[in-house]
């Protein structure tokens, strides 16, 4: 179980983020239903259609979510067919998710609703400071309150669908220690080497062996000159637009006063106070009690104010500042329950308030200090404001220049002459660009996507721009191959050096395995075991110390009888012979017991989550008709 746990880690974290998180809530999908979606049908669930709108819909959802996730990820891997497959399935889970939950008749109380919205971090961008639901975040991304709880009733329902099979998997001890011991388990282990660098001597290949491995057609890619062009490229991002974008100084000053908090410092204020405690709920009585008290505890601050910080470590309710004398510290508004806030910020300084009521109880407030409040000129801040109302302006406009900039590229697809004069953008040249990423490269270089289609066979056969390439958020790129040189294999006198390393390296190494393979069968075979290197122990959790073959070879080989031989073969490294003389209890750094049954515990539960998924697919009878659609310049309408 643990090995299919480790072959299959990208399902298993694949499978934690779909019990965890829920997937729809914060974009604003129309929802589980496929309301208001069309068009072809790419699967089925239950005799339910899931369309090609609502896969692409569900598409745009998660790559916008990873991106705000890693903002730095490669966009072309978010538009990759293996991407765009996990997204259909992902959207076919929900889908058998929600029938399994209303089949099940999984609901959610009003109660459970607001406790999850009210404590959950998920949520915290969604809530205002009172705790309530705010709303303007909300429409923002294109939900009203009523959608918003309707599909967190659905989430919450679909994964309880799954909670009840993976988060109720018995974890006997027992059973738990019989796996973990065997899969932390140590191995005492005495090892030959035989590394290829030793036999390097002992090769002299012909003349005739380096061109039987020249022409070997396996090997044919290793000694080719990558395909290569030159290119023009144009880009379009927020940049491009900034010096198209005037600001006058009245935008500027008007920005500047209605961010007047953005460019001064914090107003604070450092108080001291007597808190004496009355629940707001107290009976009355209890309450006036309260309130005498404070009132006798106040004339005797105002008789004597240098004892104030005496009165507060005698007769203060709270044990938190009085301690301190009643000090507080700095602190600004928002920190205080607000009359508590409206009597420190009305004080001047050595000021002591009168009797303050809050839900709390009865203060006496004294204000120690305060600091803060300045506010930067406008001409300090001016080129900032100017800056950040340019940056505005081209977020606004660059919907509308990216939709010229990809129809102009499209449309007059021989030159990039006429976007870079409509949009007033800068032709830039690159030389020997390649079909992979070069190390060191930068911009739209540097992305997959982008170098795929310059090496469409319209871009290169045509010499037509490409199409407008998203290569980052709010930045598109257009490239129009001027030369083009196809790969070619290079001659043998060109790469003769180097297709002798690789001979020697290959003919050293069969030499090793050979000798290795001699000497395993004459130890097996009850020859002395001599030239073995002192003993060392091996566990699986030792990747960082040995190579994962050395450790899979001695992890896999039967310990029964002991001593017990076997091999490993590292290709041009070399090869290595094996005994193992122990068989020792778990590795110590393999964690601690109770969190180790934890974890083997989760495993169980994502497995038997996974199997019982599965079994759900088959009796809701789902069925995947789509196809992972990709339009390359050559398969583009003609121009």
């Amino acid at each position: 179980m643990f090995d299919f746990v480790r072959k299959h880690t990208r399902l298993m974290q694949f499978m934690l983020l779909v019990l965890i998180v829920p997937a729809f809530v914060f974009f604003g999908v129309e929802g589980y239903r496929g309301m208001g979606s069309s068009g072809e049908t790419v699967a089925k669930v239950a005799g339910r259609a899931v369309t090609q709108g609502e896969w692409d819909s569900a598409h745009r959802n998660m790559a916008e979510r990873l991106r705000s996730q890693q903002p730095d990820i490669d966009v072309s891997l978010l538009d990759s067919p293996e991407m765009k497959r996990q997204s259909l399935e992902s959207l076919v889970r929900e889908r058998v998710m929600l029938v399994a939950s209303e089949e099940l008749h999984l609901t959610t109380t009003d109660e459970r609703l607001q406790r999850l919205f009210a404590v959950d971090p998920q949520f915290a961008f969604l809530r205002t400071p009172e705790g309530a639901l705010n709303k303007e975040v909300l429409i923002a991304r294109g939900l009203s309150p009523q959608q918003f709880e309707q599909q967190l009733r659905q989430d919450i329902a679909m994964r309880q669908v799954l909670l009840g099979i993976g988060g109720t998997t018995p974890a006997l001890a027992r059973v738990a220690d019989v796996a973990l011991d065997a899969l932390l388990q140590q191995r005492e282990v005495s090892l030959a080497r035989f590394e290829s660098k030793n036999y390097v001597d002992k090769v002299k290949p012909s003349e005739a062996d380096l061109e039987v491995y020249y022409k070997d057609p396996k090997l044919s890619a290793a000694f080719e000159a990558p395909e290569r062009a030159s290119i023009e490229y144009v880009v379009l991002d927020l940049e491009a637009l900034k010096p198209g974008i005037a600001v006058t100084e009245e935008e500027s000053r008007q920005f500047y006063e209605q961010n007047a908090s953005r460019y001064g410092t914090p107003d604070e204020r450092r108080a001291s106070h007597i808190l004496v405690k009355a629940d707001k709920a107290a009976p009355a009585p209890e309450r006036e009690k309260a309130r005498a008290k404070a009132e006798g505890l106040l004339a005797e601050v105002r008789k004597d104010p240098a004892r104030f910080a005496e009165l507060a470590q005698k007769n203060s309710d709270d044990p938190g500042s009085a301690v301190k004398g009643g000090d507080l510290d700095f602190f600004g508004r928002g920190a205080m329950v607000k009359p508590f806030e409206d009597a420190v910020f009305a004080l001047k300084a050595g000021d002591i308030s009168g009797v303050v009521e809050s839900d709390f109880g009865f203060h006496i407030i004294q204000l120690v200090a305060l600091r803060g409040g300045e506010k930067k000129p406008f001409e300090a801040v001016k080129a900032e404001i100017e800056n950040e109302i340019r940056q505005q302006q081209a977020q606004r406009k660059f919907a509308e220049a990216a939709e010229t900039f990809t129809n102009t590229v499209y449309e007059q697809s021989d030159s990039l002459k006429p976007v870079a004069d409509k949009l007033k953008l800068t032709v830039k040249t690159a030389s020997a660009v390649t079909r992979s990423v070069q190390q060191g490269a930068q911009g739209p270089l540097a992305n997959a996507k982008f170098l795929t289609a310059i090496f469409s066979d319209d871009a290169v056969r045509n010499k037509r721009n490409t199409e407008a390439v998203e290569i980052a958020p709010n930045q598109l790129a257009s490239a129009r191959v001027t030369n083009h040189a196809p790969a070619r294999k290079l001659p043998f006198e060109e790469v003769k050096d180097q297709v002798r390393l690789r001979v020697v390296a290959a003919q050293a190494a069969a030499l090793a395995r050979k000798e290795g393979e001699a000497r395993l069968a004459a130890w097996r075979g009850g020859a002395p075991a001599e030239g073995l290197e002192p003993p060392m122990k091996i566990s699986r959790g030792q990747t960082q110390t040995y190579p994962s073959e050395l450790i899979d070879a001695v992890m896999k080989a039967s310990p029964a009888p002991l001593p017990a031989w076997t091999s490993v073969d590292f290709g041009d490294q070399g090869f290595a012979v094996l005994r193992i003389d122990k068989v020792l209890p778990r590795d110590p750094a393999g964690g601690d017991a109770k969190q180790l049954q934890l974890q083997y515990a989760q495993a169980w539960g994502i497995a038997e989550s996974e199997a019982y998924y599965q079994a759900l697919r088959e009796r809701l009878k789902v069925k995947i008709t789509g196809t992972v659609k990709t339009q390359t310049a050559a398969s583009a309408p003609s121009r």
